[in-house]
């Protein structure tokens, strides 16, 4: 694996602005099969400034796209996408793929901290009709962009636990929200219910001769388990690369310990925490996978190569 990080360009004027790093999370991925290459955006970021900021200083083109992918319902991750669309829809390809989850994820959401809970937004479906694109609902898995494949929706199968830091509202106020015909039929008479982000799901690559590489992007439904789920659905047991948010900020650290463990028994190549992931499983990681775990940050270029 190569690996770049995000350098000023010399010349003779000063620099005039830098990435711009926020809580959140928006990747680019370029694949590569021949003399077929793919392109997609993964999630959206907080803000569509810092979004469309970096796009620009990494080269990045909104017309080469080939699909958009949004992991789940979270304001961290849909948060730019609006402005985004605003920015671009005239550059995008017509017809553009945008998959994601399932209704679920345009349900309005409130944060909650202790007792408090406070608007976490909703998912404008308004700005995804007006940049002509094509939604697709990935709850079963399938194949993106002709490249990548969505794990669908992921089961929880191991010793994780699907913590709840949102609650979503059923139903439609004011064109925002989700649509109770379109949801589990569980859901459907509910008002108000805590996340269970069963709308999750993860995108996922084969490199050739070297196994699967798994992106989180969040992993509220748990790394473990959805690494499992990407080899139950692609046949392919050899891991070569983790990466995304691993949602383990709020464990303990015998929880964090475990998660470790399975991962190592999972026995990728590479295991790239970020986002939500924290620090205290990052130390955790480098002592047991010290050749394995890279430590990210925004502008970072990973090269999986067959």
């Amino acid at each position: 694996m190569d690996i770049e990080r995000f350098a000023f360009p010399f010349s003779k004027r000063p620099p005039r602005r830098t990435l711009q790093n926020e809580w959140g999370l928006s990747l680019h991925v370029e694949s590569t099969r021949g003399v077929e290459t793919r392109q997609m955006l993964i999630d959206f970021g907080y803000t569509p400034e810092a979004l469309n900021n970096n796009l620009a200083l990494l080269g990045i083109r909104p017309e080469q796209f080939d699909a958009l992918v949004l992991s789940h319902g979270h304001y961290d991750h849909f948060g730019g996408m609006a402005g985004f669309l605003r920015t671009h829809k005239r550059r995008l390809k017509r017809g553009l793929g945008f998959y994601l989850g399932g209704e679920e994820c345009f349900c309005a959401r409130e944060a909650l901290v202790g007792d408090s809970a406070g608007n976490f937004g909703a998912l404008d479906r308004s700005a995804i009709t007006a940049a002509g694109l094509r939604v697709i609902f990935s709850a079963r898995p399938m194949v993106m962009a002709g490249h990548a494949f969505s794990t669908g929706w992921i089961p929880v199968t191991s010793f994780e636990k699907v913590l709840s830091p949102t609650r979503m509202t059923i139903g439609m106020r004011g064109g925002l929200g989700c649509l109770p015909s379109r949801l589990p039929k569980e859901k459907r008479a509910q008002s108000v219910l805590p996340d269970d982000f069963q709308h999750e799901h993860a995108t996922c690559f084969h490199i050739k001769g070297k196994g699967l590489v798994v992106i989180t992007s969040c992993g509220h439904r748990g790394v473990v388990n959805s690494v499992k789920a990407a080899v139950e659905v692609s046949g392919v047991s050899k891991i070569h690369a983790v990466l995304g948010g691993f949602h383990l900020v709020p464990h303990a650290a015998e929880y964090l310990k475990q998660t470790v463990s399975a991962l190592k028994d999972l026995n990728p190549d590479y295991v790239i925490p970020m986002h939500c992931t924290g620090d205290a499983f990052l130390a955790i990681a480098q002592q047991e996978m010290p050749a394995r775990v890279i430590r990210s940050c925004t502008g970072s270029r990973y090269t999986f190569g067959a």
